[in-house]
């Protein structure tokens, strides 16, 4: 018995030395899987929502040496009735809306403020669409219709094999992917894991493998569909997102603060949902859109891919919500009404007719609940309305 008793005291002493040197060893990637795991904690989440650098890795985008570009002031904003409920309900964190680029309201609220670089989530689609427009502008990029494989060769036989760069921007690719956020083990947690260990993004997607539908044939939002396109604009160009992205974006609007993007341990962009930066920032982008990807007198984005990216054309479902390349369209959408949205409440809307821009960040953890979506939907039209009759 004493023998044994010193057996398991050294066994245990090995156990211990060797979990703390596991920990010495990737303790900072221990330490991302345990943020991961504590991201949307109730305690947690609006601290680190704006805070994502001190959570992964990252990069950042640079605004460029130019002046920061004025939003200039509006006439006082009288907010439609049951705003402040509205506000409440939805844990916004901040608000900004502009109407014909006049800074009508600003608001921050759950102790964030002005300052803050909050993450995006899916709303950095939107910003890699319009990106991708500008590389098949240059003509780095042939067609839309060009298969992935030709400018991201390493997906040949994965289930990216076959899908046209079309497909990817429809969220059409056939790809088999459980986007459930509430599943531990889906594949979107999967890909959560991945990157707070420092491991490829690149892999993984290379290493998907099941499909459900041929190409372009079924719609089912698929957010690793964004990494690939973000993989084929790196494969034409030979240049990484976050540099191209401030180029040709980013330091022509005068952004106000340096954004940056999550990244993997090999400095690749999670272009997906890892771009940070102000709600206001948010703002001058949804303007530049609003302006048919005109600004300050430059043309950044091309006009033709901003009308066709914004215009439902995926093979959504009857009566759901409808999708462009990377843009949201609703149901009963207005003309000229579309927008970025990400998880926990994250939007960039835009009203061509009306010519309004509501940037929004949130921590909803409630986003998913019945009703949720359409309540936004519902007080950015009231919003957009009220800009109409004060000035």
């Amino acid at each position: 018995m004493r023998t044994f008793g010193k057996w398991l005291g050294r066994t245990l002493l090995v156990l211990v030395i060797a979990g703390v040197a596991l920990w010495l060893f990737k303790r900072e990637e221990i330490t991302r899987v345990l943020a991961v795991n504590s991201l949307f904690s109730q305690e947690k989440i609006v601290s680190n929502f704006s805070h994502m650098d001190k959570l992964f890795l990252s990069s950042p985008v640079p605004r460029g040496d130019g002046p920061v570009t004025d939003l200039p002031l509006g006439g006082p904003l009288a907010l439609p009735a049951g705003y402040d409920d509205w506000v409440k309900t939805r844990s916004v964190t901040s608000a900004v809306v502009l109407k014909d680029g006049l800074l009508r309201h600003e608001a921050y609220y759950l102790g964030t403020g002005p300052d803050d670089k909050r993450i995006s989530w899916s709303v950095a689609k939107s910003f890699l669409s319009a990106l991708m427009g500008v590389v098949i502008a240059e003509g780095a990029i042939t067609s839309i219709d060009d298969p992935v494989t030709k400018y991201a060769p390493s997906l040949k036989g994965s289930a990216y094999d076959g899908a046209s760069i079309k497909d990817v921007l429809q969220m059409s690719s056939g790809v088999t992917f459980n986007e459930d956020y509430l599943d531990f083990w889906s594949d979107i947690n999967k890909m959560g894991r991945v990157l707070a260990l420092g491991q490829s993004m690149d892999g993984f997607a290379e290493g998907l493998t099941e499909t459900y539908a041929k190409p372009g044939q079924k719609w089912q939002y698929v957010s690793i569909d964004t990494h690939v396109i973000g993989m084929v604009i790196r494969g034409a160009t030979n240049r990484r997102i976050a540099d191209l992205l401030s180029e040709k974006i980013i330091a022509p609007l005068g952004l106000e603060a340096e954004p940056y993007y999550v990244t993997d341990g090999h400095e690749t962009a999670f272009v997906l949902g890892g771009l940070n930066m102000t709600t206001r920032d948010y703002a001058r982008f949804g303007q530049m859109v609003l302006q048919n990807g005109e600004w300050q007198g430059e043309q950044i984005v091309p006009a033709a891919w901003l009308a066709e990216s914004t215009k439902p054309s995926a093979n959504t479902a009857a009566g759901m919500r409808q999708y462009g390349y990377q843009w949201w369209i609703d149901p009963d959408p207005q003309e000229g009404e579309f927008f970025g949205r990400g998880i926990y409440g994250q939007y960039i809307y835009i009203n061509k007719p009306l010519g309004v821009v509501i940037a929004l960040n949130s921590a909803d953890k409630l986003f998913r609940e019945a009703g949720a979506h359409e309540s936004n939907i519902d007080m950015f039209r009231a919003i957009a309305q009220a800009t109409q009759a004060t000035q």
